[in-house]
C-alpha cells in the first residue's frame, strides 16, 4: 500500500489540525498515511514513504528555522522523485508553504500545486481543503504506482 508521511511543525496547533485533515483525506483513498510532529520524525520514516507532505507555520516571513534544517536533511531520505506537498498556517504573511515547496523542488521532488496556506485557525471549510489535498496526493500516488 502506498505510504504518505505528513510532518508538521506547529506553534499554535493550527498546522497540526491541517496535517491531521490531510491524513484523513489520504486514508479515505486507501493510502497508508501518518501525521507526525517534526520532533518525532525520523529519516527512516521518510525513506519508506512514497510521498511526503511538510507543514510549517510562518514566523517573521519565513518557515520556522527547525523545519528549514529538517528539509535540508531530506536529501538523506532519498526524497528525489517522491511526491511532495507543502502546507501551513499563518497570521499575516504566509510565506512558509511556498518556501517549503521551493526547497522540495530543489531536492528533485514532484510538488503538488498549489501549496495550501490557511490564515489563523482552520475553519471547517479550510479542513475540507486539507482533506482534498490528502485525496489529491493519494490519487497521484496511485496513478504513478
Amino acid at each position: 500500500m502506498p505510504k504518505l508521511v505528513v510532518v508538521y511543525l506547529s506553534t499554535s496547533g493550527n498546522t497540526k489540525a491541517m496535517a491531521d485533515a490531510i491524513v484523513d483525506g489520504a486514508v479515505s483513498r486507501n493510502i497508508d498515511a501518518v501525521a507526525m510532529n517534526f520532533h518525532e520524525a525520523k529519516i527512516e520514516d521518510l525513506k519508506s514513504a512514497d510521498a511526503i507532505a511538510l507543514g510549517s507555520s510562518t514566523f517573521y516571513y519565513k518557515m520556522l528555522p527547525p523545519m528549514e534544517k529538517f528539509i535540508d536533511s531530506l536529501s538523506k531520505a532519498n526524497a528525489k522523485g517522491k511526491f511532495g506537498a507543502a502546507f501551513g498556517s499563518y497570521g499575516w504573511s504566509g510565506e512558509a508553504p511556498g518556501m517549503i515547496a521551493e526547497k522540495m523542488r530543489e531536492i528533485g521532488m514532484t510538488v503538488i500545486d498549489p501549496v495550501l496556506r490557511i490564515q489563523y485557525q482552520p475553519t471547517d471549510k479550510d479542513l475540507e481543503e486539507c482533506k482534498r489535498l490528502g485525496k489529491d496526493i493519494a490519487n497521484k500516488m496511485k496513478k504513478s504506482g
